[in-house]
Order: structure tokens, then sequence, then C-alpha cells
């Protein structure tokens, strides 16, 4: 509601009749259990807190909790998201415990690593849920622009997860930006004709003319707080029709205009002691008393500003309207606001609040200041342990700025880039580094802006000049820091098989390899790291058998002396050293640890790539099913936290299974993504999942131009990268027999043969003995045959174990000893059909009806109607995870599961969970 003057009772809201309707549905929905987010935007007193005052006073039998964005609070971590949940901090203990623990970092209750803000908004939810258990529970959010940029974060990943939590959240904002976008939204313009005469009338305590009324009316355009706050520059006798009318009226539409000259009309100290409650956020009026008395003003200063109605001091100060505030402190000269700041950091308890106390020293400075800086940069410490890095980054700008000393502040510029590249602000990232580089820059600085600088280029486009960029930071690095040198020669080496063959000039696999391979030795015995770049580097430098030893010695001592942390950073490229050394058992292990690690970690930008990571190997094992659960779980992730992870497993989950239209859309969207990301893996990817979706089909000249693609994209045959060639070769090799070109599958064949030989695992010798014994003739096939079935009968790789029995009883039914082939077509068939890959397992059905045996098809359970969420929650209940561990997987609240589950249930026909193994196909 908006009011009047001090004393008066309040004005009801006046009609917005279409306004009320949806926020009187969104509060029947959340009575009814259900989830609701709803964003009112408009100009600033159009009305939007009215309405939220209006959603509190309907919401009877709710729960109601508020927070409001406030303009110096903006570079305070968290500071919006405390005020909404510290009521509710006695139910923590009802959280996961690494929600938990992420929620108290960020509010300072523990100390610990900087929590994922995705995995604070996943706490939040399951906090809101919990709360709304005993009654439903609405939250009000006035002035969103104005909130810290973590709780604005974390507010809009909750109001987009909300299920069937009877949660409904209401946001006010000027503008609907870009935090805030696909939600459902409301614009909230000026009044009617008719209503704002109402509302005038409704105000007004005398006579007011005709003449006057409707020039006020024009004058406000229907906006209602300028509607009410017109009149009151205005004397009794104006507003009744005095001379001089309507000439002598002037009446400004801005309604800051308006505020500005009541706050200008106020005595000298009165201003001082607006100034000063503005510039203080916490609206402690005991704080406001003590600054003031500092500053000379003393408590007569009150009466003007509340006889205005421009504020209230009383267990709060409180503003007439968030404009007041933000005019009383932006309509002062710089060195008033510089003297209330500094007012205030002399009473701002240093041990309580050092942190406010900090950035009121700095707003205060008049010049450079080594002592404010040094304090607002173990500000940034304290911040960035929070998780707070967008205040972390703040608190280092200002310190940059306050920075006397040249070097040094170059140095907290660069360390100001980086909290903002870690905080996603990569924009403001690139500004800070060009300040940065503009300053003097030591050899160890140089390096570190290469190193941002690269990282930067990687995370935006995944390729292209970061591979470059990267092994000059590791060059500059090579006599300051050698142990970093080595790992950004890894991480080069990783950037360059991202990027593939649209790296820069200079990046390319071989120049990145010959770089790395000078970087400085290990002083120690080498670890993991050091073994998996040496490794790396021969491999591209001096072809695969030279690669194979060190990379062996890499897997094997992987994780020794190494911490969670460093385990992750480099699980993605020892995981592909294990694909690339055809060895399923590590590939399974390193695989399963990357995903355990991301997830306990609460990595959630480094998830999606580790649910990839698995979600392949479980395609190999032929376990498509957890495969799937993985690809939903990414797909929520990616979804959550606004990543751009290609669709890499759901992309081959699709081909797999032989699902043309799905597979091929993929693959189109993907190969046209990736090449605009510079992700020149991802190309490589496409065309493989291409090569694998025509073979299954029969369609072999298509799959044969897939494969060569995917390996003239691998740059074959000169450049041998980890993963998809190993892959992309085998499948041509099928591709090119099946389709009578052989002296092309017998070239690509000798290729793989180097790489299987110098492996020498079961797996590896498997694929090269099937792809000999399709270019072979005779008794010479059919050992072969009989050899990678053996082989690849100890590996995990089911799926190639399938296909090879598809093969050989293709390879007997060719010559006549039908008996014998449908025993290895008929095995075919059910290994294929039990594992999902349809079209393999329609290959194989095609070919036993050639044997004169009729193949049926076997009959897939029914699921229902199940939505794609519906059956993404079946799969992991039925895989034993509880309901919790269920929410933290797709970042819904546990509440949200069971109101799915119960659907399932009713759709499928059962009553619990220890049905749905044999419910589910």
């Amino acid at each position: 509601m908006l009011t009047r003057p001090r004393g008066e009772r309040p004005i009801p809201l006046v009609g917005r009749r279409a306004e009320r309707e949806p926020l009187d549905r969104l509060v029947e929905d959340i009575r009814a259990g259900e989830s609701r987010a709803l964003v009112l935007h408009g100009l600033a007193g159009t009305g939007k807190t009215a309405l939220l005052e209006y959603t509190a006073g309907r919401a009877s039998g709710c729960r109601v909790v508020r927070v409001s964005g406030v303009q110096s609070e903006m570079e305070l971590a968290f500071a919006g998201l405390h005020q909404l949940c510290a009521p509710m901090t006695d139910h923590l203990e009802g959280l996961p415990a690494p929600q938990r623990n992420a929620l108290r970092t960020a509010f300072g209750m523990r100390e610990g690593p900087a929590p994922d803000l995705f995995l604070v908004g996943l706490a939040v939810l399951s906090l809101l849920s919990d709360i709304a258990e005993k009654r439903p529970l609405l939250c009000l959010v006035d002035d969103q622009q104005w909130l810290d940029g973590a709780s604005a974060q974390v507010l809009a990943f909750v109001a987009r997860r909300l299920g069937a939590e009877s949660v409904g959240m209401v946001f006010a904002a000027r503008v609907l930006g870009d935090g805030l976008a696909g939600l459902a939204e409301l614009a909230i313009g000026g009044l009617p004709a008719a209503d704002a005469r109402t509302l005038l009338e409704s105000a007004m305590a005398g006579p007011l003319d005709v003449r006057v009324r409707d020039q006020i009316i024009a004058e406000a355009q229907g906006n209602p707080l300028a509607l009410l706050e017109l009149p009151r520059g205005l004397t009794a006798a104006e507003l009744a029709g005095g001379f001089g009318l309507p000439g002598a009226l002037r009446l400004a539409g801005d309604v800051e205009q308006i505020f500005r000259h009541r706050i200008e009309a106020l005595p000298a100290k009165s201003r001082r002691l607006l100034l000063l409650a503005a510039a203080d956020p916490t609206g402690d009026p005991v704080l406001v008393a003590c600054a003031a008395e500092r500053l000379g003003v003393g408590g007569e200063a009150e009466g003007p500003v509340t006889e205005a109605d421009l504020a209230e001091f009383g267990t709060r100060v409180r503003f007439r309207h968030p404009l007041v505030r933000s005019v009383a402190y932006w309509s002062q000269p710089a060195a008033q606001r510089q003297a209330v700041h500094g007012a205030l950091a002399e009473v701002t308890d240093p041990r309580r609040d050092g942190d406010r106390r900090a950035w009121h020293r700095a707003q205060a400075a008049t010049g450079p200041n080594e002592d404010v800086a040094g304090e607002l940069e173990h500000s940034a410490t304290r911040a960035r342990a929070r998780g707070g890095l967008a205040a972390a980054a703040a608190f280092l700008e200002r310190a940059a700025t306050l920075t006397p000393d040249p070097v040094r502040r170059t140095a907290r510029a660069l360390d100001a880039a980086l909290a903002k590249f870690q905080a996603g602000a990569f924009e403001a990232a690139q500004q800070l580094l060009t300040v940065a580089e503009a300053g003097p820059l030591e050899e160890h600085l140089l390096a570190r802006v290469d190193l941002l600088r690269a990282h930067l280029t990687f995370v935006t486009s995944r390729g292209g000049d970061a591979p470059l960029l990267l092994v000059r930071a590791a060059g500059r690095l090579a006599t300051t820091d050698p142990g970093l040198a080595r790992e950004t020669y890894l991480d080069a080496l990783s950037a360059t098989m991202f990027a593939g063959h649209l790296a820069s000039p200079g990046g390319g696999a071989l120049d990145v390899a010959r770089a790395a391979s000078t970087a400085p030795q290990p002083l120690d015995v080498p670890r993991s790291p050091d073994l998996l770049l040496s490794g790396l580097a021969a491999n591209f430098t001096d072809g695969y058998a030279a690669g194979v030893p060190p990379l062996r010695q890499a897997l094997a001592s992987f994780g020794e002396g190494m911490s969670a942390d460093e385990e992750l950073r480099w699980l993605w490229l020892i995981t592909e050293a294990a694909l690339h050394l055809w060895d399923d058992g590590r590939w399974e292990t390193l695989s399963a640890r990357y995903v355990h690690l991301a997830r306990t970690a609460g990595a959630l930008s480094e998830l999606p790539l580790a649910l990839s990571t698995r979600a392949y190997m479980l395609l190999f094992t032929g376990d498509l099913a957890t495969a799937t659960s993985l690809t939903d779980e990414g797909r929520a992730v990616a979804e959550a936290t606004g990543g751009n992870i290609a669709p890499y497993s759901a992309m081959a989950l699709a081909a797999f299974r032989g699902s043309r239209a799905e597979a091929l859309a993929l693959i189109e969207s993907t190969g046209r993504d990736v090449i605009l990301r510079g992700e020149g893996i991802g190309a490589a990817v496409a065309t493989w999942a291409n090569a694998v979706l025509h073979n299954g089909l029969g369609e072999y000249p298509e799959a044969m131009a897939a494969a060569h693609a995917a390996l003239r994209y691998q740059q074959y045959p000169s450049m041998r990268y980890p993963g998809v060639a190993n892959w992309a070769a085998a499948e041509l090799i099928e591709a090119a027999v099946r389709s009578n070109e052989n002296d092309t599958a017998a070239d690509i064949c000798r290729w793989l043969t180097e790489m299987t030989g110098a492996s020498g695992t079961n797996w590896a010798l498997g694929v090269e003995a099937r792809s000999q014994a399709l270019l072979a003739e005779g008794d010479v096939a059919e050992g072969l045959y009989r050899k990678a079935l053996v082989c690849l009968g100890r590996t995990r790789v089911v799926t190639e174990l399938a296909r090879t029995h598809l093969l050989y009883g293709e390879w007997l039914r060719r010559r006549r000893r039908r008996g014998e082939a449908r025993d290895q077509l008929r095995t075919a068939a059910n290994m294929l059909e039990m594992m999902g890959l349809e079209g393999f397992a329609e290959r194989a059905r095609r070919e036993l009806l050639a044997t004169g045996e009729t193949a049926r098809k076997r009959t897939v359970q029914a699921t229902g109607e199940l939505t794609a969420q519906e059956a993404q929650i079946a799969r992991l209940a039925r895989d034993g995870l509880s309901n919790p561990e269920i929410a933290s997987r797709l970042f819904i609240s546990a509440r949200t599961v069971q109101y799915h589950l119960s659907k399932v249930f009713a759709k499928l026909g059962i009553t619990s969970r220890t049905q749905l193994d044999r419910a589910l196909p």
C-alpha cells in the first residue's frame, strides 16, 4: 500500500484489477500445493511495491518472507539472500550436508572452500521447500535490480526450479533483465484516468479544483507515486484554484525531481541526516545516530525529514520510497557523500562488520590510500571464501583504484580481473585485464595476464586462440614458476584437443606438443600430471607408441599425493588418456571417480563434462539406461547453470539406439554450434556419431563418408587425437568393406593396428582382430573373428562384443553356413535388443531372416504417458536413489520428486519403488 503522511491511515490500492488477478491466482495455486514465480516490472513509482503489499495481504494462511534490494549493498555478497533466509536458519540441519555447508559458508557461519553458487541455490530451494511443508510460503522480492549479484542469481535460479513445493516468488523490478528472463512476467504501467482521479482525490485532505486535478493527472501520466507527490508542492489556495492558475502551476512529471525539490527544501542538517541514512543500508537507527553525532547533527534534524514524509526514524530507519533513498544520496555533492561514509566507517564495528566498514572507508577516500586498499583486499579474501566472487571482484577493483603504488595497483587490477572471470563476468574481466596491461608489468605479472587472457578465450569459445595464448603464458612462467608452467602446458594441450582443426595458426596440436616438450622438468619424482603432460606431448610429436609408456604410468599413479581439487582438475584429460590407450578398466574407474568428485565438490561447472564422459563409458558397456539418466542429469545441470556444453552424450545415445530423426537433428545442430564456438572436437564427435548411426542402419556409404569426415577433423594421419579417432577408424573400416572400398579399409586398418598393437589391451586387440577379419578370407578371417570374440569377451565393452557377433554372423551367412550364422546372429540380436541398440538389433534380425529364421522383435513394456521428467525421476528411483539424492541430481526439491513419483506410480499402475524395475523397460 501507499501511505499518507505519518499519522494518517494507509490508502487502499486503487484499481489494478487486471494486475490483481494473476497475483490472486498465484496465491491460490501455492495454497493448492503448487509453486509459482512472477515478475512485476515497470518504472519507478508505478505501484509495484503496492502490489507486493496487496499480495501479502491476500496470503492468509501463508508464511510471508521479504527481501528488498538496497543500492548501496549491491557489492556485499549474499546480503539480499541473508535478508530472506535469516528467519529460517534454524531449519538448516534438515538439508543434505553439501547444501547445508554451502549455505553456511555463504552466510559466513562457517569456514570452508568457496561454495558453488548453484549449490547455494539448490540449498535455498531445499530450505524453502522444507519451510513450505508446514504451510505455503510466499517470498516477496522488492527492488530486484538492486540486489547484490550473488543473491540475484540464486533467487532467479530458485524461481526457475520451483515445482510442487507450495512456494510462491514475486519479484518487483524496474526492468526485466536477463537474470529474470523466461519467468512469467507482468508489466505494470500507469493507472487509467478514472483510477488516477480516484487515487488523487482519496489522498487529498482539502478541496481540489477540477482544473488543478486534471492538470496533475495529465502531468503524472498515471504514475501513482507522482499522483501522490505532485500536490505536495502546492499551497492550499493553489489546490483550490487560486490566482494565476493554470499558468502558474508548474508540475514536474519526473518523480525523482519532485523528491529532489523536497530534499533541497530541508534545513542543511536534515539533508545531512537523510544522506547519512541513505548511505547506511542496515537501517540501524543507533548506528545512524552515532554517525550523525560525529558530523555535528543532532536529534532535532529528524523533525523536518519526518514532516516532509521522506523517512521515519523508529526501530528502523525507513524511507518513504526507495527513490527517496536514491535521490537523497546521489543529489548531494561527492564531498558530502565521502564525509558521511567516513562517519559511518568510524562507528561500524570492524570485528562484527568488517566488510561494510571497509566499503564505507573506500567510499570516503578522496584519493589513493594504501591502508584502505589493503583493508579492501582483506575483505575480498573473506568474500571469496564465502563464494562471493562478484563482491570480491568489486572490493579488488576499488582497491586497485585506491592503490598508490603502480606495481601493486596493476597486481590488484589483475586479481580483480581474475575474480570477475571466476564469477562469470567475462566482459568485466576483459576490461580489468586491459587496465592491468596498461600498468607496469613484471615478468611474472605478464605471465599471469597471458594466462588469464587464454583462460578467458578458452571458456568463451573453447578453441580458436586459447591454445596459443596458453603456450605463451606457459613460456613466460617457465622461469618464474616451473610447476605452474607445466600445468599451463597441460591446459594448452587440453585446449588444442578441444579446438581440433579450428585452432589458430601456431596453436595446433603439433605446435603445442612441441612447445610442451620444452617444459621444465619436475624437481622431484614425476607425478601423474607430469607423466600425462609427457605422454600427450610424445603422442603428437613422436607417434602413438611413444606416448604409451608415460600415459600408462600416469594412469597407474593418478590420485597419489593429489587433493580432490587437483584430481578434479585433471580428470577429463586422464579419462581421455585411458580411452586413448583402449584401457576400459581404468576408463570405467576414472569416469566414475570424475562424476563422484564433481558431485561431492558441488563443481557444477565441471559436472556436465564429467557426466558426459561417464555416459560414453556406459554406452560402450551397454548400459544405455544409466547413460540416459546421466545425460538427463547433465541437461538439468546445464539448464540450471546456463552452461553451454554440446549435447555429446545425447547425440551418441540417439546414434547407438538407431533413432534416425533424433540423432540427425542433434548431429546437425551440434556440428553447426561447435564450429561457431571454435570447438573442433565437437565436429569430430558429431561425424563419428553419424557413422555409428548409419552403420547401425546398414547405410554404409553414408557411414563411410561420416567416418572419413571424423578422421579428417582429427587431422588424420599426421595427428592422433586421443579418443574419438580410435572409434572413427573402426567405423570407417566396417563401412568401407561393406561399400566394397577395401583399399580404403586396408589403409585405415594399418594405421589402426599401429595403435592397437602398441596398446595391447583386450579391447584394442579385439577391435584390431575384428577389423582385420573384415578384410581377410577363409580360415584366416574366421580365426580373427574368434580371436576378437575372445578378447572382447574379457572386457567391459559389451557393445563391441555384440557388434562382433553380428559381423561374424553376417560373414558366416554369406558363406552359407546358416546354422552357425543363426547362433551368432541370435546372440547378437538378443544382446543388442537388451542393451537398446535398436538400429544394430534390426540389422541382426534382417540377417536372421535371411538365414530362414523368423526373428521376433522383443516387446518393450509400455510405460504409460510419462513425461520426460517423470521418466528421468523414475529411472533414478529404480536405480535406488532417495528423493533428496534425486533432487540434488536434477536441481529440484525432494517434495517435487515425490510429487512426480506419485504420478509415475499412477501411470504405471504400481504402488511402490520396488516395482519400478519391472515396470520400466
